[in-house]
This record gives structure tokens, sequence and C-alpha cells, in this order.
């Protein structure tokens, strides 16, 4: 359940408790977490809601949404498809049950934290290994160490000038750069990225 910048950083400030989705089925558990961009969200509660008439202006407002008008024509569209589609559990697109989500904050972001942390030899041997398995899970052989010089070299450089440059497709190489970004090594900028300290550290060490 992705939830979008403005809405974890509401959900953080404790003016959005809701969020609503159109699902087969629940696709979080109750008493799961997230990590968003505001740090980490708890799911406390999960349930159906049977039609529009179901929703209220509390709810709208709860969810972000600037009346309950909105919200309404978000979840249930006055023009329903010729024919319905169905889809599965975990389609992007939605599905033909709308749920809500009720949402709060758990805390900060533990990458935040573990980028700024210098390891210690002892340490850099430890993450050495974690990025070595990195390497080792790719069928076309080592990549980590490209990306993350490339990132030093070039600090706030949009995505799609290292998609070109290693003929990649932006979705996959994004998905091996938040890889390195749970291991505390990069970060994310408005537009790319930079080390962090502690991406900085392993890089030298590698001499």
């Amino acid at each position: 359940m992705l939830l979008p910048a403005r809405i974890a950083q509401g959900v953080r400030e404790g003016t959005v408790t809701l969020a609503f989705r159109r699902w087969e089925e629940p696709r979080v558990r109750v008493g799961g977490t997230q990590l968003t961009s505001a740090g980490i969200v708890a799911f406390d509660a999960v349930e159906e809601v049977p039609g529009p008439g179901d929703l209220t202006e509390q709810d709208a407002r709860a969810a972000g949404f600037a009346d309950l008008a909105a919200l309404r024509r978000q979840l249930f569209p006055a023009v329903a498809p010729v024919a319905p589609v169905r889809r599965g559990p975990r389609s992007g697109k939605g599905g033909d049950h709308v749920y809500r989500v009720r949402l709060s904050w758990v805390g900060e972001d533990p990458r935040v934290a573990l980028r700024e942390d210098v390891p210690s030899v002892g340490e850099l041997a430890v993450l050495a290994k974690a990025v070595d398995r990195l390497d080792a899970g790719r069928r076309t052989g080592p990549w980590t160490r490209v990306i993350l010089e490339w990132i030093r070299d070039n600090p706030g450089v949009i995505s799609t000038e290292l998609a070109a440059l290693l003929e990649r497709e932006v979705p996959p190489m994004k998905a091996d750069i938040r890889r390195l970004k749970a291991l505390g090594l990069t970060e994310s900028l408005r537009v790319g990225y930079r080390l962090s300290p502690r991406g900085r550290a392993y890089l030298d060490s590698l001499g």
C-alpha cells in the first residue's frame, strides 16, 4: 500500500488518520507497519465500506480530501466500465471492494540514523558482506560499486541519466538504489541521490 508523501507527512503530523483503497481483499495486516517517506506508519484497523452512503465528511477530512464529494468520486466513479474488469488481489488498479484503513505514525525511518553512522573497521567487514550478497544475487555480475561511484561523483543528478549510462530501465535501477538505501549507503534528494556518510566510508574502504 503506497502512501504519497503528502499523505505520509499528514499521518506523521496527525492530520491524516485514514486511507481508502479499492481492493479485492485487504492488502495490509492490522498491526503491520510500512516504511514511508515520513517514517514508519502503522495499520491499526481495516474495514470494508459497503457503499458511498457509508462515507462521511469526517472520513474525507481524515483521509486528506477536500470534502466528501471528492472522496466519493475517487472511490465510486459515477460512470462504470461497460464490462466490469475483474482484478486479482494483487492488482495495482483496484478491485470491487472499498476498504477504510486506519493509520498512525510509529516513528522515524531507521535508515536515517543508520546512514549517518560511520562504520568501524569491524562494521565495515559486516557491511561489505551484505553488499557482496547483493552483487552475488545478480546473474549479470557485480553492480553495486558502479552505482555508488556514479552517485558519489554525480550527486543530485536525475536518475534517468544514470539509467542511460548503465543502459538500464529506470524502475529496476531505482529498485537497486533502494537496496543500497536499505543498507544506509545512499539517500534520496528532491532530484537524484547522494552518498550518505556511511556510504562514503564504505566506498573509501574499497580503495
